[in-house]
């Protein structure tokens, strides 16, 4: 089953080099592999080397560093591209090709049986040097079902390694998504790649979505970077795959560092880590709510679906409002190690939520209050000694 045995094609160094704000030195290209490569991706996707000269010598450079990740580099079915990127050293080359009738009237003007005619030449050639290829559509979701069957049978037949399935344009849902994959897996043999932008919000669902219909292989960036609204993203992606099977993830991947390249990349793309991100935004894992923060002290799982633990990071309960419960502000004077009684908890808390009616609070607001119960609470216990004496 394909949830429980997929492969991550990272393709910040591709597709992410395509968003916007992206400009990234060859040194800073191959920082941003090493960390992919600690955090333990299975695939390097980089920019073709027919893109530019310093796009071919970083793909040479990249290949050369022999990372666990296998390399690939992504061009147009074309020869001369192929023979360009088999001379950097790679691993193994993405070849695509447009066959949505909007890219072939506007774009290569070529029919379907052109397409596959050229896909053979190409696949096959790429295979005779020993590289590992795929073979995708571009726009499969605005193409006709038989020709994209078409395509893909054929070049399944002389043993590609992968087709890749492309919603070039985000216009894919999740259900569309299941139905193709499902009918290509009834077609090929080889392995199946998912490819999804995130113009209408589906790219992690559906990526999902294609994994539990029989696809392989999903194309992620860091932070979902890429062209227009980017791809599905990485953290995204994990978070999906690890409400699914924990144990899984934390075995495929070093958790702990998807924090560190995401920092690392939103930094060089001058952009801020969403409050809201998968996993590393700073609200993740920021519970408020009294009937939350109750629940989540006496069990966490009761509204966290992700460990914050396995990801090198920790839980917050937000205790300075006016939704506050007296069990977090207990647990906030027992961090302070202050002695307080469950009685004067409930006033102190009665007293933070008053004042949070009429002003925003900050926890040393709370810390000051609580200091000042035990102040009365120590001033009351030695009263009773006075007295007693």
């Amino acid at each position: 089953m394909s949830l429980d045995n997929f492969a991550i094609i990272e393709s910040t160094l591709r597709e992410g080099e395509q968003f916007a704000n992206a400009f990234f030195s060859s040194d800073q290209k191959v920082e941003i592999a090493q960390l992919l490569d600690a955090f333990g991706v299975e695939y390097l996707e980089l920019t073709s080397p027919a893109a530019s000269p310093q796009s071919r010598a970083d793909c040479e450079r990249i290949a050369r560093l022999g990372l666990r990740a296998k390399i690939l580099t992504h061009t147009r079915c074309h020869m001369d591209d192929a023979k360009l990127a088999i001379d950097t050293g790679v691993d193994g080359i993405d070849v695509l090709f447009g066959t949505s009738s909007f890219l072939r009237e506007f774009s290569h003007g070529k029919n379907i049986p052109q397409i596959i005619e050229n896909a053979i030449e190409v696949i096959e050639f790429i295979k005779s040097q020993g590289l590992e290829v795929r073979f995708s559509s571009e726009d499969s979701f605005r193409s006709d079902l038989v020709d994209l069957l078409t395509v893909y049978r054929a070049v399944d037949q002389i043993g590609v390694n992968r087709v890749g399935i492309a919603d070039t344009v985000g216009v894919a849902n999740p259900r569309q998504v299941y139905d193709l994959v499902r009918t290509l897996r009834g077609v090929v043999r080889c392995d199946i790649e998912f490819h999804g932008h995130n113009d209408t919000g589906c790219a992690i669902a559906n990526s999902y979505c294609a994994l539990e219909a029989g696809a392989t292989h999903i194309d992620t960036s860091v932070l979902g970077i890429g062209e227009r609204n980017g791809i599905t993203p990485l953290g995204g992606f994990v978070a999906r795959m690890y409400a699914f099977n924990p144990e899984l993830v934390r075995q495929k991947y070093n958790l702990p560092m998807l924090r560190e390249v995401e920092n690392y990349v939103a930094g060089l793309v001058s952009v801020d880590v969403p409050f809201n991100n998968y996993i590393t935004g700073y609200t993740a894992f920021t519970h408020k709510a009294g009937i939350h923060a109750k629940a989540i002290l006496n069990n966490p799982s009761t509204y966290e679906i992700l460990d914050p633990a396995d990801f090198g990071l920790s839980r917050y309960l937000h205790i300075a409002h006016r939704l506050t419960g007296w069990n977090a502000i207990k647990q906030r004077a027992e961090q302070l190690q202050l002695v307080i009684s469950d009685e004067a908890i409930k006033e102190a808390t009665a007293h933070i939520k008053a004042l949070a009616d009429q002003r925003p609070l900050s926890l040393d607001d709370v810390d000051v209050l609580l200091r000042e119960y035990h102040s009365k609470a120590v001033d009351a216990q030695e009263m009773v000694h006075l007295h007693g004496d």
